[in-house]
């Protein structure tokens, strides 16, 4: 298996964690000490794993799926596609770029949400692991404040 192939298996493993809300795999595949920027969330940083954990539990306690802005009942399909993925890797450390795509199928058609996202992996005891994720806008957001 090539060294990209590993990584981008690694990657889609974790993000399906996420989609699906399973908490025990998201764990096994992040660090505790995971930095993140999310960018409609709040713009500085946020640390460790709590603040997923609940978004999830929650998420899953209403039926839903990361991204989902819609009401669980209506929706009838959820993918995810990671557009222009790029893999920088460095020895035990790897970085992955690209556009998420989430499609959900809804009555009404199709709505796609994206946003641009690099994690950060790292490699030890055999295992790789995210430990940094930064997100931003995949629209030409205002460079200063308005």
């Amino acid at each position: 298996m090539s060294s990209d192939q590993e990584i981008r298996d690694f990657l889609l493993f974790h993000l399906q964690s996420i989609m699906e809300n399973d908490i025990e795999t998201y764990h096994a595949t992040t660090a505790e000490d995971l930095t993140l920027y999310e960018w409609w969330v709040t713009p500085h940083r946020i640390d460790g794993l709590p603040f997923h954990d609940f978004m999830m539990t929650e998420n899953a306690n209403r039926g839903a799926v990361f991204g989902e802005e819609s009401d669980p009942e209506e929706k009838s399909n959820t993918r995810l596609d990671l557009a222009n993925l790029h893999i920088q890797r460095y020895e035990s450390t790897a970085i992955a770029s690209y556009t998420m795509m989430i499609s959900t199928g809804l009555p009404t058609g199709v709505k796609v949400v994206a946003h641009n996202e690099s994690r950060v992996m790292i490699k030890q005891a055999g295992k790789w692991q995210v430990v940094h994720v930064h997100k931003s806008p995949a629209w030409s957001a205002p460079h200063t404040q308005p």
